[in-house]
């Protein structure tokens, strides 16, 4: 790795040209028999000392991108990784550290920062450079942060390219496809006043969009309120051209989330700040409804940096990051017990969810639906609670769960994503197959194939995980699901594709799908490719 790309010309120990690691190291091999390897080289003839070029060594750490749980096992087996490596800036960290540092310089949120904000991101990270990467490597793969991706929400959608194209269509009567008009429109356009603006994350509410630039910018349309309920009385006034929250300018934002009755965002340190719902029963602080100043989330978070949000009906999820490993808190409204604590009590600051240290599962990705809410972990594990009508929550019945608990149909599937709506939940695979259930309405958990259809077998309800077939049958792996999240909209779901192509299914009466449909249809079975390419 190149010292420019770090923007520190007095590191010398990244003067290494990026070259295969069998150039770089062009000592023979040793014809010596080899019992035991010394990193100093002392005990037995011909060892190649890796004390005698440490340089090389951190190149190949850097190189490889080491797990940071790999970093820490060589610092603990060894003392050449651990010990004081005496490069300059900080002649005290360690080869572990500086590797750790030198990834963290690659990451796009990292690049841009002051001397002064990575100190302040290390300590508030836990005083690591390998906890620092852990934040900013979970906050990369919960989330395609920097990646395409698609929002299916209440009557209109969103697509983002690989290249930061922000895509829109669907229903447009508060202005929120940011076209500059109110007029409905099914097929993708990009949203041009945009050009030259790189995004990398969309949220959609009812009547409402947010984007987010790569250099954490805000720009929101549509329904003039960050906290109106989906068919509220306030935020009469629209705006169809994205506008940048001013009030957002001096907080680098990665994440959006629109929930009813308040919206949320995070910050680059993991910071999470809330709009609007104004009572302090509820996010902690107290505001008024139409409030457009974002407020710190108060309690436990303040000093736990975040790096995944998700909204649902007045209730908020937190995915953090501790140096203890990975954990999800919760606040807002608990009906149904969608806040995972064991009851269906309210909270007004954010809560530990317990339970996933009960079940030994370190949290991965958190998703919120409207009535229920879902977490992969690490270990590929599934685990689903609150209100469990039509099956959402995958355990064969329509119980609620008031803490979370493990999908035990998916036992033999290693999950790395999951998404849910009004209702409904998506499971994807490491071989990326999709997995559905929960309401069957709208034909948005994707299995009513053809022979279904000429079956007149339409909207059933899933109770247990099944595969989505009709995604199965494209041959393309998928790596992201979205459908909406609303209980006043029928759904649609959107399926990405590792190559970049968009397949749409579910509601689309209002142009949602991204596919013209014919005159009496209003929605799709089977999925069908959208007319855009996002790789």
């Amino acid at each position: 790795m190149d010292a420019s790309m770090s923007g520190t010309s007095s590191v010398q120990y990244h003067n290494i040209a990026e070259q295969p690691i069998t150039t770089i190291v062009t000592t023979p091999a040793s014809t010596f028999q080899r019992q035991v390897r010394h990193c100093f080289g002392n005990a037995t003839p011909g060892e190649f000392p890796l004390s005698a070029n440490p340089s090389i060594v951190l190149h190949v750490l850097t190189g490889c991108n080491l797990d940071p749980q790999d970093l820490a096992t060589l610092e603990a087996t060894c003392s050449f990784f651990w010990l004081p490596a005496n490069f300059a800036p900080d002649n005290e960290l360690s080869l572990a550290e500086l590797a750790a540092l030198d990834m963290c310089r690659k990451r796009a949120i990292f690049k841009p920062m002051t001397q002064e904000q990575r100190q302040d991101l290390k300590q508030r990270c836990g005083g690591s450079w390998k906890l620092v990467l852990r934040f900013l490597l979970a906050g990369e793969a919960c989330f395609r942060r920097e990646k395409s991706h698609a929002v299916a929400g209440p009557g209109h959608s969103i697509a983002v390219s690989s290249k930061g194209v922000a895509y829109s269509f669907g229903s447009n009567s508060s202005g929120q496809l940011g076209n500059g008009t109110t007029e409905e429109e099914w097929r993708p356009h990009p949203i041009r006043s945009l050009h030259g603006i790189r995004v990398i994350q969309a949220a959609v509410g009812a009547g409402r969009t947010m984007l987010i630039s790569d250099t954490g910018r805000v720009y929101a349309f549509g329904k003039d309120s960050f906290g109106e309920a989906e068919y509220g009385v306030q935020g009469n006034k629209v705006v169809t051209t994205p506008q940048l929250v001013e009030s957002l300018k001096d907080i680098f934002v990665v994440q959006a989330a629109i929930g009813n009755f308040f919206t949320a965002v995070l910050s680059r340190e993991g910071r999470v700040y809330t709009f609007s719902w104004g009572n302090e029963t509820k996010l902690g602080h107290q505001t008024e409804p139409a409030d457009t100043e974002p407020r710190a989330l108060l309690g436990a978070l303040e000093n736990i940096p975040v790096v995944q949000i998700a909204a649902g009906y007045c209730y908020l999820l937190a995915l953090a990051c501790q140096p203890s490993g990975m954990s999800v808190y919760s606040v807002g409204c608990g009906l149904g017990g969608k806040l995972g604590h064991g009851a269906r009590t309210d909270e007004k600051v954010p809560r530990l969810i317990e339970q996933f240290q009960t079940l030994n599962l370190q949290p991965a990705v958190v998703a919120a639906g409207a009535w229920h809410a879902a977490v992969v972990g690490k270990d590929g594990r599934v685990c689903t609670w609150g209100w469990g009508r039509y099956g959402c929550l995958g355990h064969g019945n329509e119980d609620c769960e008031s803490a979370p608990k493990v999908v035990e149909a998916l036992n033999n599937v290693k999950a790395v994503y999951v998404a849910t709506g009004d209702y409904t939940t998506f499971v994807v695979s490491d071989e990326g197959n999709v997995y559905s259930f929960g309401c069957g309405e709208s034909s948005s958990l994707g299995h009513n194939t053809a022979v279904a259809e000429e079956q007149g077998i339409r909207h059933s309800n899933v109770l247990f995980p099944e595969v989505v077939t009709s995604l199965k049958q494209l041959n393309e792996r998928v790596v992201q699901i979205s459908l909406t999240n609303s209980i006043y909209w029928n759904a649609h779901t959107f399926a990405l594709t590792e190559s970049g192509k968009l397949y749409a299914f579910g509601a689309g009466d209002k142009g949602q799908l991204g596919v013209e449909l014919s005159a009496n249809q209003t929605e799709r079975a089977i999925p069908e490719r959208v007319d855009i390419d996002l790789g």
